[in-house]
């Protein structure tokens, strides 16, 4: 039973909410039983060690006998050394550590992928794990993150989430030019979604087709040199007096048609 707040392997793991220790260490930490049993369901492989106190292993036996099926440790720890490790104010009796894996560019485009959201400078961590949620809720192949992009393994992507992280492929720190070069050569159409695009309803037809949504920086949105990558730029219509759309929101209804058009047209 781990029951010092402050020992080496408790604080070793609660450094692993910043980003120089996750770099430094290839790990990341996941906090609540959701996160670790969507861990330990799809991606058992990343997953090093989950940490539980006696009453929320009680309450989630079912994270028990996955770790045990995987082979993953699982530790016995107070309450106190729990929350010390965790980010958030309640991770409900259970965190876990597990090893970084994203997948290469050059994997998602060497097949045939249909759906992909490519981000560029999103900065907000819900919007990029609200984004990568909705990609996963919408069918996409695959999440490709470029290196101006908030760190996808950060505490607060990893909640957001809820689990999607672990569900589809995502890569990390990509150049965007090399992304949309390969998602040219795989046949994928490169669409921006921006606040100065061409009209929405009018191309939806384009939709049906393999395609890269292009999301841009929350406040800025896509800088020219960015949209001047893309195939073509589409704008979402504003129907009520709204000002805008929030970035997940948008990226989650731009998902959603291509979703729809694809499997209308199969």
């Amino acid at each position: 039973m781990l029951e010092n707040p402050r020992s080496p392997r408790v604080r070793a793991v609660a450094k692993l909410t910043k980003r120089p220790a996750r770099a430094e260490t290839g790990l990341f930490l996941l906090e609540g039983p959701q996160a670790a049993r969507e861990a330990l369901t799809h991606r058992p492989d990343i997953v090093v060690e989950v940490f539980a106190t006696p009453s929320a292993l009680e309450r989630h036996a079912d994270i028990r006998a996955a770790a045990d099926a995987a082979g993953v440790e699982v530790v016995l720890a107070t309450e106190s050394v729990v929350d010390a490790m965790a980010d958030t104010v309640t991770p409900q009796g259970i965190v876990a550590v597990a090893r970084q894996a994203p997948t290469s560019v050059r994997d998602i485009f060497a097949g045939t992928p249909r759906l992909v959201a490519i981000c560029e400078e999103v900065r907000d961590p819900g919007n990029l794990g609200t984004i990568i949620r909705a990609a996963d809720a919408a069918g996409a192949d695959a999440v490709v993150l470029t290196g101006r992009t908030v760190d996808p393994f950060n505490p607060k992507v990893v909640r957001s989430t809820t689990g999607s992280l672990f569900h589809l492929p995502v890569a990390v720190g990509v150049d965007l030019a090399d992304a949309v070069r390969r998602a040219r050569a795989a046949g994928v159409r490169v669409i921006a979604a921006d606040v100065g695009g061409g009209d929405f309803l009018g191309a939806r037809d384009l939709l049906a087709e393999p395609t890269a949504w292009l999301f841009g920086n929350e406040a800025r949105g896509l800088e020219d040199e960015a949209l001047a990558l893309a195939d073509l730029s589409l704008r979402l219509p504003i129907y009520g007096s709204a000002e805008s759309l929030n970035l997940a929101t948008a990226a989650s209804v731009c998902l959603y048609e291509s979703a729809f058009a694809q499997r209308a047209a199969r």
